[in-house]
């Protein structure tokens, strides 16, 4: 950059920094942060002044650098890790209950007619639409939405009876165990 160029930034910079600095603040709540905003977005611009060929227009260049840089640090701090005083307990998933609940819950829809079946595992768990799934068998929506209604009625009844059945052994067996 010429030297006459850097002058010329120079001064544009000492006139309009209070300004500059005023639209930084509307674009970032912190005071510091502001002031860096506004640093990196006149530092970006000195190597590009050449280029601004209406100088009248520079503060409409520095505001949209400025916006550009700021949206890169929201961005970029979405990533960072937060320091906090105390670390989170380390969680470990044990997925062995969901996977017997996965198994129940199949070895529940065997009750199920094939239909019933059907339309539950697209509209649940291949999470079509009703009317996708009313496509995909080659029955109007209404159809889908009946059988879907009568299928979860179903599918909860069976998955209570087994809860209920459950809870029966587990008496019976502490009963057991009391009584020996």
């Amino acid at each position: 950059m010429a030297q006459g160029e850097v002058l010329e930034f120079e001064e544009y910079v000492r006139t309009r920094q209070d300004a500059l600095l005023r639209s930084a603040r509307r674009l970032v709540p912190d005071p510091v942060d502001a002031q860096d905003l506004l640093q990196t977005a006149l530092a970006r611009t000195y190597g590009r002044w050449e280029g601004i060929a209406d100088k009248r227009l520079a503060d409409a260049y520095l505001r949209r650098v400025m916006i550009n840089t700021r949206t890169e640090w929201w961005r970029a701090r979405k990533l960072e890790e937060v320091p906090t005083e105390q670390l989170p307990d380390a969680c470990v998933d044990d997925s062995t209950e969901q996977h017997a609940d996965r198994a129940l819950l199949m070895d529940a829809m065997k009750v199920l007619a094939p239909k019933q079946r059907s339309v539950v595992v697209l509209r649940h768990w291949e999470q079509m639409s009703t009317e996708e799934t009313a496509a995909a068998l080659g029955m109007s929506a209404g159809t889908v939405k009946s059988t879907l209604h009568r299928a979860l009625a179903r599918l909860r009844e069976e998955l209570e009876a087994r809860e209920l059945d459950a809870r029966a052994l587990e008496r019976e067996e502490r009963e057991r165990c009391a009584a020996a």
